[in-house]
């Protein structure tokens, strides 16, 4: 499926824009084979099946081949979209590139999505495939992706990684010892610019429920390549990343910036504290990516040694709070920012001197922001509504699914000249000559990255109990909190659980103890 005009992508692309990630990543493999490219957290087992993996270039590249081939074997056709649910975990990062080698697209769905948003999000897309694991933590996964196969009907193949997989349900563990080679059928991957292709399918939110949102392998390239200069991130650097690729940032902060400077992908499953430093100390980790509000906290904490990475680069899923921050003071590592504005895009910025964090210009802005040559990644502007809109080359630039518009569902809405409203409400300071976000989209409850409509909320709830409410509290950590109020409580955790909501609207009637985010 491709987004832009093939004929004109075919006729006018140069070898720098038509190359895809997996292109990218055999590249690296055919140049340093043996050196360390994916490595689990020593903890693995402690939060899903199976030892802690770690693979070289070469080792990585023989199993993506096998699951591109176990995927092809599925008589799955080129541009077959194929669902992943999986922790940070090396097997996430292997199945995204085996279904980019197959000419398929990946959809990735966050870890906290169960049946009722998953089996919504996967039918309005067509998913024909769902690749998941037997278990996160005390959660059977396996036993989610089979109910939610058995609820959408477009959905072909089950498939998973772990132990006790559900009968029926399609076992890719061999893959790590089968033999294959890398030919592939190609039905797919000639028609026009390979890189003008749809890659990866995340969800948003918004006021009349999820939304997909479709991006080609160059705009997932621009977002991780803003990330990696903004970052200083080196070629074969080695990166701790503890933020799964299960959205856009999500992909822009890890999986990108490991693809594109060909260096060891170092992963954390979040979060532990002690796990996390070992870990950054093992590998000698020279960039080390956590949400903003955690690498502040780690500071105050005195986490970070004086061995500890160069650079931490710092995602805030809530913008308006970044503004108004702790200083950083760790001199001796830089802190980049990243304002994420939801599955729009993204802006990183150096934190200076004075460890303040800098100022987001109304206007086009380059990576990196310090110096005289960047590379333009983003366009903000303004809208007459007062709220942040984005264009450029990172931000999609096409409506998906095709015919969605004239559908009455929910879509992701590009402007004029590609112009995209984030919702995000700002306010322009003309002293610093910036933009300065106050608040979130209205009607829109975050909590760090997971997104739900207000509405779609209360309707959840009262459906369970009549009498029973939820709301959205600030929260310092991860934006927002969720706090709900029953009359018999027990018996509505029952019944939201019966329903397959997200944890954290479990969560929020468990009390202030409830699941995290």
């Amino acid at each position: 499926m491709i987004l832009g005009d093939p004929a004109a992508a075919g006729a006018s692309a140069s070898k720098a824009n038509s190359v895809t990630i997996d292109d990218i990543f055999r590249a690296h493999a055919r140049r340093r084979p043996l050196a360390p490219a994916l490595i689990d957290a020593a903890n693995r087992e402690g939060f899903t099946e199976g030892a802690a993996r770690r693979l070289t270039y070469a080792e990585a590249d023989r199993a993506v081949a096998a699951m591109a081939t176990r995927l092809r074997q599925l008589a799955l056709p080129a541009d077959s979209i194929i669902a992943i649910q999986l922790p940070n975990i090396v097997e996430n990062i292997l199945v995204m590139l085996a279904a980019w080698r197959a000419g398929m697209i990946v959809a990735t769905l966050p870890l906290l999505c169960r049946r009722m948003d998953a089996a919504t999000a996967l039918e309005r897309i067509g998913a024909k495939a769902l690749i998941t694991c037997s278990r996160v933590g005390a959660f059977d996964h396996g036993f989610l992706a089979m109910n939610v196969g058995a609820d959408v009907f477009s959905i072909r193949y089950v498939c998973g990684f772990g132990g006790n997989l559900p009968d029926g349900m399609v076992s890719f563990d061999d893959l790590f010892t089968t033999s294959t080679g890398t030919a592939l059928p190609s039905d797919g991957e000639t028609r026009g610019n390979a890189a003008a292709h749809v890659a990866a399918i995340t969800f948003d939110v918004a006021a009349g429920g999820i939304v997909p949102v479709a991006r080609s392998h160059a705009e997932l390239l621009a977002g991780g390549l803003a990330v990696l200069l903004e970052g200083g991130v080196t070629q074969d650097a080695s990166l701790l990343s503890t933020i799964v690729p299960a959205s856009f940032a999500g992909l822009c902060l890890t999986l990108l910036p490991w693809a594109l400077c060909g260096g060891t992908l170092v992963l954390h499953h979040p979060f532990d504290p002690h796990i996390l430093s070992n870990q950054a100390r093992a590998e000698r980790c020279s960039t080390l990516v956590v949400p903003g509000a955690v690498a502040l906290r780690l500071a105050a904490a005195g986490a970070f040694a004086e061995d500890g990475p160069a650079s931490v680069i710092a995602p805030w899923r809530a913008p308006e709070r970044l503004a108004t921050s702790a200083p950083w003071r760790e001199g001796n590592i830089a802190l980049v920012d990243v304002a994420v504005f939801g599955e729009a895009g993204l802006v990183p910025a150096r934190r200076g001197p004075s460890g303040k964090p800098a100022v987001l210009p109304a206007g086009a802005i380059c990576c990196p922001r310090n110096g005289t040559d960047g590379v333009r990644v983003a366009e903000l502007q303004v809208t007459d509504t007062g709220t942040v809109a984005l264009r450029g080359p990172m931000i999609p630039h096409h409506i998906f699914p095709p015919g969605i518009e004239a559908s009455g569902l929910p879509y992701f809405k590009i402007g004029d000249g590609g112009l995209v409203d984030s919702g995000y409400t700002c306010r322009v300071d003309p002293a610093a000559a910036a933009l300065v976000v106050t608040g979130p989209p209205p009607g829109l409850v975050s909590i760090g990255g997971y997104r739900f409509a207000l509405d779609d909320l209360q309707d959840v709830v009262a459906r369970a109990d009549g009498g029973a409410t939820i709301a959205a509290l600030p929260d310092p950590l991860v934006g927002q909190r969720l706090v709900g109020s029953a009359a018999d409580r027990d018996t509505m955790l029952v019944a939201l659980d019966l329903a397959g909501v997200n944890p954290l609207i479990l969560g929020a009637f468990r009390g202030r103890t409830g699941v995290a985010a």
